[in-house]
């Protein structure tokens, strides 16, 4: 699963649409991953949802509301996705997106360390992100200005840390995953990886200053 990120700048955010727009690889990012603002579910973030051809950036909430558990819904199984059925139906034909994100957490399931706060233990958080300090392309869905990411199957990167991770994306898979046959993404054991032991506190949620023009973009 993935239940927190590292935030990207609305201009670095716009720097990765036009290289997905060129199909040239992502620049690297100047700051490092971990001193960015943390999103956690019911945060807005920005998203990148195709429009008429374009391609748009969109400020939407992580997670969706549902009668049956308590929390937000804020990831979804790739293999229920592609099932046709239940509540990820209508945004898998109509609604896929990409997150841009800087990094993504996950908790350690048995590690644990002690909490810089209390003084109790507390699992301990990786980081994940490219050895190139180039952004992270992680698939998700939306519908009704919300958003979730999608996960799979974890690599040999996250496989010690977690069950589960989101299904990153290289430039060039962004078409098949945005309009096209997304089963073959599922195995991401391809995709280069770089974990990180990090402070407790470095995963916890810390929001974005607002930004002077947020909302709705469109960059072409």
């Amino acid at each position: 699963m993935c239940g927190r990120f590292a935030v990207l700048t609305y201009d670095e955010v716009m720097d990765v649409v036009r290289s997905v727009e060129a199909r040239l690889p992502l620049n690297p990012m100047a700051e490092w991953p971990a001193t960015r603002p943390v999103a956690a579910p019911m945060s807005v973030a920005p998203v990148v949802t195709p429009v008429g051809g374009q391609l748009q950036i969109q400020d939407l909430t992580w997670g969706f509301s549902v009668d049956w558990r308590n929390g937000p819904v804020f990831n979804t199984r790739l293999d229920s996705a592609l099932s046709g059925k239940g509540m990820w139906r209508d945004a898998m034909r109509e609604g896929r997106c990409i997150v841009p994100v800087a990094a993504f957490y996950e908790p350690h399931a048995t590690e644990t360390v002690s909490s810089p706060r209390t003084g109790k233990p507390v699992k301990r958080q990786y980081l994940f992100g490219t050895g190139d300090s180039t952004p992270l392309l992680l698939a998700g869905v939306q519908r009704d200005g919300r958003f979730s990411i999608v996960t799979t199957d974890p690599n040999q990167a996250v496989l010690p840390v977690h069950d589960r991770m989101p299904l990153v994306l290289s430039v060039p898979e962004v078409d098949a995953w945005l309009a096209g046959d997304a089963a073959p993404l599922a195995d991401r054991s391809a995709f280069d990886l770089v974990a990180r032991a990090v402070d407790p506190k470095l995963g916890a949620p810390r929001q974005p200053k607002p930004a002077a023009d947020s909302g709705q973009m469109t960059l072409f």
